[in-house]
């Protein structure tokens, strides 16, 4: 029954508050009840008037209807504190299994300030932060990564309990973050060499300094040294001098080597001899079962080859 209930609820949650890249908080979005302190203001405010009316007290009367009245607007200033955020989901980095996968947050406020806003999922740590009127603040919130693949954490909780704490206005929202996992690297020794056609090795191309290959248009972090400045004069667009040096022993990385009593710990196995061919800059290739990357070395290859193995055998 409780499990119907909560898939009902979830139903609920999702037809009300969808999920978005962008979500602006407003009276449909943002539930609010009396905190566990102003449940007692209550029953107290409730005893002191009942006495008052036995004793005919107007001293207790007007005790009574002042923390009446200012537990009334604590209600609307709470509500009010919430109402009008802005949340914009950032960008979301891959990260390893077993780290904190890291989500970039803005909030935005166009009118008035929003103090003390709580920001947490149920399984990490609460942040809590102020915005200023008119203003941007920019976050990133953490998410345990226990699972290889992309993950979509659930729905992020906002709240507040400012000014007096007597109430609690929050909102479940979906963000529709994704983030994609790599397999959590395992050091192992690097396998034995194997290489791919005749003679041991195929012969390919990575980036070196020997033979002109031609020109690609100019990336952040190309050395200047590089840079074709005649084109750029000639008003052409910058762009960057390729050359490159042949390999003949490439190193095939393939799932049949790894060592592991399951997927994931070759897969890890794997992840960890990529680390190490890339921290060293020696080319490598991978081969999965249907995935074939030739070798290649820089981040752009090692990304690639790690995304392969975040997603074999998971549906994207």
């Amino acid at each position: 029954m409780a499990g119907q209930t909560s898939g009902m609820f979830q139903r609920w949650l999702k037809q009300r508050i969808p999920a978005a890249s962008q979500v602006r908080l407003n009276h449909r979005r943002i539930f609010i009840m009396p905190t566990r302190a102003g449940m007692g203001l209550l029953i107290l405010l409730a005893i002191m008037l009942i006495g008052a009316i036995n004793y005919q007290n107007s001293l207790v009367y007007a005790v009574v209807f002042t923390l009446g009245s200012l537990f009334w607007v604590g209600l609307h200033h709470t509500y009010r504190n919430l109402a009008g955020l802005e949340l914009h989901a950032g960008g979301s980095p891959p990260v390893f299994c077993g780290e904190d996968a890291r989500f970039g947050l803005t909030l935005v406020s166009e009118r008035r300030e929003h103090q003390a806003i709580v920001l947490s999922w149920s399984d990490s740590l609460p942040q809590r932060t102020d915005v200023a009127a008119g203003l941007s603040t920019n976050l990133t919130l953490y998410h345990p990564a226990e699972q290889r693949g992309w993950m979509r954490p659930a729905r992020l909780r906002v709240e507040t309990r400012y000014p007096l704490g007597w109430f609690v206005a929050w909102s479940l929202v979906d963000l529709d973050w994704r983030v994609l996992i790599y397999p959590k690297p395992i050091r192992l020794p690097l396998p034995a060499m194997r290489g791919h056609g005749e003679g041991g090795g195929d012969q390919f191309l990575v980036e070196g300094v020997d033979d002109f290959q031609g020109l690609r248009e100019y990336q952040p972090g190309d050395s200047r040294r590089r840079l074709d400045w005649r084109a750029w004069s000639r008003g052409q667009g910058l762009h960057s001098k390729v050359f490159a040096e042949p390999q003949h022993d490439s190193r095939w990385l393939t799932l049949s080597q790894a060592p592991g009593l399951n997927l994931d710990q070759q897969l890890g196995c794997l992840a960890g001899w990529i680390l190490q061919l890339e921290q060293q800059r020696q080319p490598y290739g991978l081969e999965l079962p249907g995935v074939r990357i030739q070798p290649a070395t820089g981040e752009s290859h090692r990304d690639v080859c790690l995304r392969a193995l975040a997603l074999y055998g998971v549906a994207e």
